[in-house]
């Protein structure tokens, strides 16, 4: 054990880079710089962020999966470039499940179903029997084809048999903006987008797409609750490495962000931006990684969305 122990001691030799495949003022791009301060006092090393954006995180993402595995290069990203990019890209220059080192889940990003006040629904059930008497008349925004909000909307059509209609965008905040103005009737998105339009009474949100009630909206309930059998498809912000990285650097990696999100004031500060804190070790989040590309692969196929 002495080696690896060893090695594990003597990470990091150099700078760490931590790649965002997403244009700097994200979510994606805050959690790495919220993270880097304290993670530089523990390694005793710079941690930089360098933004690569394109192509729905698949740049940066290839950037990684061609870095030296040593640890000293990581990407935070989504399921877009990890899970749905491996169904809907005709050309992926990687495999997610060969060519990356998952190291952990940070948080996920929790979403919501939001309707306009004008939609005569309160509940999930009831919006869901307003759906039934009208197929074909309700309208849902998301963020553009194959994106994870438009999954969750092809979700609702298989797992309640309703006909809806969905409009894509270019991003989220159209999506919602259109869903404010009654262009649409209703749009999935993460929580801390219409958490404001909420309290203002300009969206009604029904429910939470987790399996258990979100501790700081208590009164909103899950969608397990609401509609039982939806299972969203898995969402995270995620830490990889290249392929081939060494178990301990991976682990200590893992570790130490881990103890960074759970710690008091992180979580709550995580939580206020509306991410469910996961912080798991590289096993749990090989799991969870794995398991998400049967649920994506299922609703794109019945969906019929076809690679670009």
């Amino acid at each position: 054990m002495l080696p690896v122990l060893t090695l594990a001691q003597s990470f990091p030799s150099k700078p760490i880079r931590v790649i965002v495949p997403a244009a700097p003022g994200s979510t994606m791009d805050s959690l790495p710089r919220m993270l880097g301060v304290r993670l530089q006092e523990i390694f005793g090393q710079p941690v930089v962020v360098e933004n690569r954006p394109g192509a729905n995180n698949v740049i940066g993402s290839d950037y990684v999966a061609k870095s030296p595995p040593d640890g000293h290069t990581l990407v935070i990203t989504t399921p877009s470039s990890h899970i749905v990019a491996l169904y809907l890209t005709k050309k992926l220059p990687y495999d997610p499940r060969t060519d990356f080192t998952p190291v952990t889940a940070v948080a996920d990003p929790l979403t919501v179903l939001a309707v306009h006040p004008s939609v005569p629904a309160n509940t999930t059930a009831e919006f869901v029997a307003l759906l039934k008497k009208n197929p074909g008349k309700y309208a849902y925004g998301s963020p553009g084809v194959g994106s994870v909000f438009h999954l969750m909307g092809e979700l609702l059509t298989m797992t309640a048999g309703v006909d809806i209609i969905h409009v894509p965008y270019k991003g989220t905040a159209p999506a919602v903006a259109d869903t404010m103005t009654g262009q649409v009737q209703f749009v999935f998105s993460a929580v801390n987008n219409v958490l404001p339009q909420m309290k203002a009474g300009k969206l009604k949100v029904l429910a939470v797409l987790t399996p258990q009630r979100f501790a700081p909206l208590p009164d909103i309930p899950s969608v397990a609750e609401a509609l039982p059998g939806y299972e969203r498809p898995s969402s995270w912000y995620a830490f990889f490495g290249p392929a081939g990285m060494p178990p301990a650097v991976t682990a200590r990696i893992s570790s130490e962000i881990a103890k960074q999100v759970h710690a008091p004031e992180m979580k709550a500060k995580l939580e206020g931006m509306g991410l469910a804190v996961i912080g798991n070790t590289p096993q749990e989040f090989s799991a969870m990684f794995l398991g998400g590309f049967s649920v994506y692969e299922r609703v794109i196929k019945a969906a019929g969305i076809q690679p670009e």
